[in-house]
């Protein structure tokens, strides 16, 4: 009998605040999927999540006892401030983590305090909504590139082998000058030549694992910086890609739209070596 493989790395789409009050195929299907990792890896024994929503100029890592729900965000339903999502941290993780970092000449530091913001506690309050699962947050640091955060997840590659559940949070599309016009438009309307374009050649260079592409894709991509009129929301994605280890190879789990114009896309990664048949 074989063991279980190492848990793929993901990237998730976290979209706006109010996407566990609403009524959309991302959200549906976020809730279904801490159910299918669980039954084909095994229930992660702790999440390491980078979300957009911590910058920082070096690389660090939360700590608390218990997570504080984060609510960065102002003029939204009152309900959404009643939400909270009070998963364990774990030092040993943090410590851990940044070791690796360390390693990889990347460094690190420790915050004992700060707890999850909605880029970490929005997906994870519908992938495993008993918070149970311990959970430490990875900060990105917005001037210093995708080449740097792919770096970042290929030296914590090693924890997917020790059961830890490595994501990334973002955002597939962010551009929210455009929310005004777009808001009030079905998840069904058709996405606009700025959107779909720029989707559809990042989704093809994933899957094509062009990643000299992925790095320059500011200059390679069509609309990029319309999409991305700055990189943070794109850059826990290379986070996720690098966590995949050697040869990354990306499945494109999800694709739906919310606002008209926020793409929700949901990738896995794994390495080359993790998708080739075991022998009996």
């Amino acid at each position: 009998m074989h063991p279980r493989p190492s848990h793929p790395s993901f990237f998730v789409s976290h979209g706006a605040p109010t996407l566990p009050l609403t009524d959309v195929p991302a959200r549906h299907f976020l809730e279904g999927l801490g159910v299918s990792i669980d039954a084909n890896y095994g229930r992660p024994r702790a999440i390491l999540i980078a979300s957009a929503h911590w910058e920082t100029a070096t690389p660090q890592l939360n700590a608390p006892q218990i997570n504080p729900t984060i609510h960065d965000f102002s003029g939204f339903p009152e309900a959404l401030y009643n939400m909270t999502y009070s998963a364990p941290g774990s030092r040993p993780l943090a410590d851990q983590a940044g070791a690796l970092l360390d390693k990889a000449g990347l460094g690190h530091r420790i915050d004992p305090n700060r707890g999850l913001d909605h880029g970490a506690w929005v997906p994870l309050r519908l992938m495993y909504p008993q918070a149970d699962i311990p959970v430490v947050q990875l900060s990105i640091q917005p001037d210093l590139g995708p080449e740097h955060h792919l770096r970042l997840g290929q030296a914590l590659a090693p924890l997917r082998a020790d059961g830890v559940l490595v994501i990334g949070s973002g955002s597939y599309s962010h551009d929210l000058s455009e929310f005004r016009n777009h808001r009030n438009e079905p998840p069904s309307a058709a996405e606009p030549i700025w959107l779909s374009g720029f989707s559809n050649w990042f989704s093809a260079a994933l899957t094509e694992g062009r990643t000299a592409d992925l790095l320059a894709y500011r200059s390679k991509a069509p609309y990029a910086a319309k999409n991305h009129p700055t990189d943070e929301h794109l850059l826990p994605i290379y986070v996720a890609m690098g966590a995949a280890g050697a040869e990354p190879m990306a499945k494109h789990l999800h694709q739906s739209n919310t606002f008209g114009i926020l793409r929700m896309d949901v990738w896995q990664f794994e390495s080359l070596a993790e998708t080739q048949p075991v022998a009996a």
